[in-house]
């Protein structure tokens, strides 16, 4: 069966206010956005959904296994002729086992991107975002590029197959020799530790001894790294970490002299969860980043418009954010809560038993989170580099 509402949020799985057919069709004639939403008596989540805004030329698909997890997403485009549909995109994922959450770093899955020229991206990670993509660049067939635009009461019966096309699968079962085999791009590139290394080089100076920037308690166990000063709440990235209380440090450099002088700069900080060492660099990532729609080069991480970031206890990060703002303030009561730090502030949270590590970045943009995990997969520590120009010398 199917229901009608006024929009869709893929990630909660719920919708907007309730359409009568009559209404949802008067919407779909007009060219205004609505969803369908396909059941199963019996099953609490949705089989599938399927958002339309023709004005937009949008047309979003998912489908959902019985645990609420996205196994299927499409996006196809209307085109100026309004009569087909270009499958823009296809998301294939699949789950080992019940458990497993959604967005989990070890599922396999299968993203291709399609343009109206004729070609395609396929990109195939068979051990999910911590392993090798396998990717190509293919000729697609006109009939696998488009779709006709469907008529209000001619909808196929599911939204999106949980199944690759069979034109996909024949392509990776037959993947050619010159397809690419790249690295993760979950896992970095960079070694963190040489960065809290006295001694190292880097292209423009020589690293010197590690600061300490003071403890941070983390009493939820899961931290949060995020902008504290940007005008909304924006982007935080979180990480699951034992409760407890950890020390902040940073990486601080003697930049060579280049005609006006050697100077000394902060160039990352580090939340020390463990001492142990590290055996991989793992991109932190945010709720629905997937490393499948990365580009070479990019990646995922808070945004800030204030040039500063923070770490802090994600339960009370409202909380440490107000403190902040309100002890920033001239002659404000709650001023000694304020330290200064190498790399920023440290905000003592004082009854909210948790803490905010705030530090400066090089400027505003988007700063990736690194996480250090021993070879057990445990988290060792939590790095940003706070300028955009780090580069190790090897």
């Amino acid at each position: 069966m199917v229901e009608f509402v006024e929009s869709w949020d893929a990630v909660s799985r719920t919708g907007g206010p309730a359409l009568s057919r009559e209404e949802a069709r008067a919407r779909d004639a007009a060219g205004l956005p609505y969803a369908v939403v396909y059941r199963m008596p019996g099953r609490e989540v949705p089989l599938g959904a399927r958002w339309v805004a023709w004005q937009a030329g949008v047309l979003d698909s998912w489908a959902y296994d019985e645990h609420g997890r996205r196994t299927a997403e499409s996006e196809l485009q209307l085109r100026e002729d309004e009569g087909r549909l270009l499958i823009r995109r296809l998301l294939v994922r699949q789950y080992p086992d019940a458990q497993t959450a959604e967005f989990d770093v070890h599922c396999p899955r299968t993203a291709v991107d399609v343009s109206a020229a004729g070609t395609a991206r396929i990109s195939h990670q068979p051990e999910g975002m911590r392993g090798a993509s396998l990717e190509g660049k293919v000729a697609v067939a006109e009939e696998h590029l488009w779709t006709a635009r469907p008529r209000f009461d001619d909808w196929p019966a599911l939204p999106v197959s949980d199944t690759l096309p069979g034109w996909i699968a024949a392509e990776l079962s037959a993947a050619a020799s010159d397809w690419r085999r790249e690295p993760s791009r979950l896992l970095g590139s960079i070694d963190f530790d040489r960065l809290f290394r006295p001694g190292t080089r880097l292209a423009d100076g020589t690293v010197l001894d590690a600061v300490p920037c003071g403890s941070l308690r983390v009493p939820s166990g899961v931290l949060a790294v995020a902008c504290p000063v940007s005008w909304d709440e924006g982007r935080r990235i979180t990480v699951a970490v034992p409760p407890g209380t950890y020390l902040v440090k940073a990486a601080l450099v003697e930049v060579a002299d280049r005609g006006y002088g050697a100077y000394e700069e902060a160039v990352a900080v580090r939340l020390q969860i463990r001492d142990a060492p590290v055996a991989a660099w793992e991109m932190a990532l945010g709720p629905g980043d997937d490393t499948l729609r990365l580009q070479a080069g990019e990646a995922f991480g808070f945004g800030t418009d204030g040039a500063t970031g923070a770490f802090g206890d994600a339960d009370a990060w409202q909380d440490l954010r107000d403190l902040l703002e309100r002890a920033s303030r001239p002659g404000a009561p709650e001023a000694d809560r304020l330290t200064d730090a190498l790399a920023g502030v440290h905000v003592d949270g004082g009854d909210l038993g948790a803490d905010l590590a705030a530090f400066y970045t090089g400027g505003d943009g988007v700063y990736p989170v690194w996480l250090g995990r021993s070879a057990s997969g445990e988290v060792v520590c939590v790095d940003v580099a706070t300028a955009f120009d780090v580069d190790l010398v090897s």
